[in-house]
């Protein structure tokens, strides 16, 4: 993959690029729990995008994607969201002139194999290879942490989602074969080694795209909110549904809305459920924490309510089968993959399985990834300088 993104930015900009990779990931369990000040399980994958970039004296960014064969350029003083995969770019950029950041116009060209759309987080990924590049571009020494708020602004602000921080934290900090346990509240973390010990994280893209996902996303964050609301009209020091038990939620919830209720009950029954899957990791138990991710699937289709019958679907047809450990959707919701713990030999006679069951139902195709927990964003061409 670097020689391809490095041979297409000599292509298209005649000039040697810095080159930096950052992943897409996955969540192994705790999901919707980071805008809540939760916990969360990440891990960095295989599948990336990468970014080249070079310094130009214009004061312009000039930009081009591979994957889409377009070419954009914008004067830095004048930058503003887009609806195109340039506003992750360009919101990264907004955030670092925000700050203070000294940059010069530059060269950009991003390529990747990270599905669009599958929520493997490609958004973030780009966010966390362009601070990064430009970083290291402009040598403007910037702290992985602070690279992870600015790509989170940029996503907030100009891609519109009022995500939490998992994604853009384990794309920067992930490690190869090991979680994130990832205190959303602190942003302290720890890092657990992952032994699946003949077992593969497997990918089932249904291949939806619904439009409801962002909309969906925001509104329920507002939910949670609202709910945080109400409690802290009983309760002290209550800041967001960390603190928060079922009991309260029966107390001050319940009796005002039972679709926020049910909205915060999952988050504050999934919140433990990761806390426990933990300590399953340290016990190698993979077998329960895989009863927890099917456990949580349900309570994300009828208490959450960001599921689809494609994604429902999916962790349907592997429920019971003795290869299949856990299975659960992953990201926002609506459409994207679900995620699976497979027994290594069993996973092409499953796919197939799932995949012509699927087709056969649904009317679409399915598309397997089976991923490898990888290391996070980093510079891969150490020796380049890129500059005029």
């Amino acid at each position: 993959m670097i020689n391809k993104i490095t041979d297409i930015f000599r292509q298209k900009f005649f000039v040697e690029p810095l080159v930096v990779r950052a992943p897409g990931r996955v969540n192994i369990i705790g999901e919707h729990t980071d805008y809540n000040e939760g916990f969360v399980l990440p891990a960095a994958i295989d599948k990336s995008i990468f970014v080249a970039v070079s310094k130009i004296n214009d004061g312009q960014a000039h930009l081009y994607s591979a994957d889409f064969d377009e070419s954009f350029h914008f004067p830095l003083l004048y930058i503003e969201p887009t609806k195109k995969w340039t506003t992750y770019i360009l919101g990264v950029v907004d955030q670092l002139l925000k700050r203070g950041c000294h940059i010069e116009g530059f060269n950009l060209a991003v390529y990747g194999d990270i599905p669009i759309g599958a929520g493997l987080s490609s958004s973030a990924a780009l966010e966390c290879a362009t601070v990064f590049a430009l970083n290291e571009l402009f040598s403007l020494g910037l702290e992985k942490i602070e690279m992870v708020r600015i790509a989170q602004k940029a996503e907030n602000t100009y891609g519109g989602v009022m995500c939490g921080i998992m994604d853009q934290f384990a794309s920067m900090f992930g490690k190869r074969n090991h979680v994130i346990k990832l205190d959303c509240r602190s942003l302290q973390y720890e890092y657990k080694p992952l032994k699946l010990e003949g077992y593969k994280i497997v990918l089932f893209d249904t291949n939806v795209k619904h439009k409801l996902a962002s909309t969906e996303y925001n509104t329920r964050r507002e939910q949670c909110e609202q709910g945080v609301k109400w409690i802290q009209e009983r309760y002290e020091g209550i800041t967001s549904l960390r603190g928060v038990t079922i009991e309260m939620l029966q107390q001050c919830v319940a009796p005002q809305d039972d679709i926020i209720y049910k909205r915060c009950k999952y988050v504050v029954e999934e919140t433990q459920r990761l806390l426990a899957g933990c300590e399953d990791l340290e016990r190698g138990d993979i077998q329960s924490l895989g009863r927890k991710m099917f456990q949580t699937h349900e309570d994300l289709a009828s208490e959450y309510e960001v599921s689809c019958r494609e994604l429902d679907f999916l962790v349907s047809a592997v429920r019971g089968n003795p290869a299949v450990l856990g299975a659960r959707m992953m990201g926002g919701g609506f459409g994207g993959c679900t995620i699976n713990l497979v027994k290594e030999s069993a996973i092409e006679e499953l796919t197939q399985l799932i995949y012509d069951s699927y087709k056969m139902k649904m009317k679409l195709e399915m598309t397997p990834y089976v991923v490898e927990v990888e290391q996070g964003t980093q510079r891969i061409n150490s020796n380049v300088y890129a500059n005029v």
